[in-house]
């Protein structure tokens, strides 16, 4: 526990290396005075340039992932049980990284006054779990892009670190995995915290922007193709092709078993009524589809939703951009909406096999209207997708940095 304990503290320390006021001091400047006065990447990059800005963003991160990922390994070098000195190993690990979190929030070295720990944060939440963290920096990079905020960048992937936990985690608050959740949540909740003025900024409209470019947004536009592409390109394919292809398929290999289908085996007794073929034929090619719904909804999810924050982006336009965005942000609520009918869809199919007749024949009863409701979200949600596809021909031109004119010349 003392070794446990050791590298909890020497992880506070390390987290309160301010590494942007020292390359701010480096070149003669206090980032406390100056811009926003913040330590951070944004404000490095604000007073000193891109490059000053990239080291201190690495930095930062390092200082987070280095100490979280190394923790186990070198405190077994020590102490070989001091890994489970306060329960499972994920608690010393969550130990390590909220210490050196806080300690880039509050460092001692500077009077308590630290960064907004989004660098820092992002290094512990990609050692602690790499995948969520991965969807975040997406969302970040997406975000940032598109709203040329970095405040609202870091918000999104706060927000979107604590979702994609949940997300991908089969039990988030289990025994096993509701420390990295918890710590996800209240980390969240202080990177919110902290961008309490940012946000007063956003609702003002008064908050600083990064300057746009040529290249930034040729970037944007071809990243909202090709996300409204797949988006529009999967539902297409899925639900109009693929899809139909295999509930006929299955209805034909029950028709003619035994075959080279099924291996020359009966799958079905001779004088079987056609009813309970049909039957078996929609439970199998129920469960061929099955598992590949939560896949196909995070596909149309993510890029559903990569659409509609690009598409916000262009809105300010006006015109056919205004309308651009109102039909992907339909096509996004139809997709969220379809998520749980898809859902309740799988169910009731189960339910028709139920030994309780009552069970069963009430299930019968309600799969063919919720089937037809998710089949009708599903073709809107497509048409929707591909109408946004249609307006990709009448994409806002690149504006040109603008240039100060030549002085006149003398006569």
């Amino acid at each position: 526990m003392a070794v446990g304990i050791v590298a909890v503290v020497a992880a506070y320390f390390l987290g309160g290396i301010p590494f942007g006021y020292l390359v701010g001091r480096v070149r003669g400047v206090n980032l406390l005075a100056a811009g926003s006065g913040n330590i951070g990447a944004t404000n490095a990059g604000r007073v000193l340039g891109r490059p000053f800005a990239v080291l201190v963003f690495l930095c930062d991160f390092a200082k987070g992932a280095v100490p979280t990922a190394l923790t186990l390994p070198v405190v077994a070098l020590f102490d070989p049980g001091a890994a489970d000195a306060f329960g499972p190993p994920d608690v010393l690990r969550v130990a390590v990284a909220a210490a050196t979190f806080l300690g880039h929030l509050y460092p001692v070295f500077l009077g308590f006054r630290g960064g907004k720990g989004v660098a820092t944060g992002a290094g512990v939440a990609a050692a602690l779990a790499p995948l969520p963290w991965l969807l975040a920096a997406v969302a970040w990079a997406i975000t940032a892009l598109a709203s040329r905020y970095v405040s609202l960048a870091s918000l999104a992937a706060a927000v979107t670190l604590v979702a994609a936990r949940l997300a991908v985690t089969p039990d988030p608050f289990g025994r096993d995995a509701f420390v990295v959740t918890g710590f996800f949540v209240v980390g969240a909740l202080a990177v919110v915290a902290k961008h309490r003025a940012n946000v007063r900024r956003l609702l003002t409209g008064t908050e600083n922007r990064i300057e746009a470019n040529p290249p930034q947004e040729a970037a944007l536009r071809s990243l909202h193709l090709l996300a409204v592409g797949v988006w529009f390109g999967g539902s297409l394919f899925f639900n109009f092709v693929a899809a139909p292809a295999i509930f006929a398929s299955f209805k034909a290999v029950v028709a003619e078993s035994p075959s080279d289908r099924t291996a020359l085996v009966p799958i079905v007794p001779p004088g079987t009524p056609q009813a309970t073929k049909d039957a078996l034929a929609s439970a199998l090619a129920g469960a061929a589809v099955g598992p590949i719904f939560p896949r196909y909804f995070t596909v149309q999810l993510v890029c559903g939703a990569v659409a509609l924050v690009t598409a916000l982006s262009m809105a300010r336009a006006g015109g056919v951009h205004r309308l651009r965005a109102g039909l992907a942000g339909a096509a996004f609520v139809l997709v969220v909406v379809s998520i749980p009918v898809s859902a309740e869809v799988s169910r009731l199919r189960l339910e028709r096999f139920n030994p309780d007749v009552e069970v069963a024949a009430w299930a019968k009863s309600l799969f063919g209207p919720v089937h037809l409701v998710s089949l009708t979200l599903s073709a809107a949600t497509t048409l929707l997708a591909g109408a946004v596809l249609a307006l990709g021909a009448r994409l806002p031109v690149a504006t040109s940095p603008t240039r100060p004119s030549p002085p006149p010349q003398s006569p």
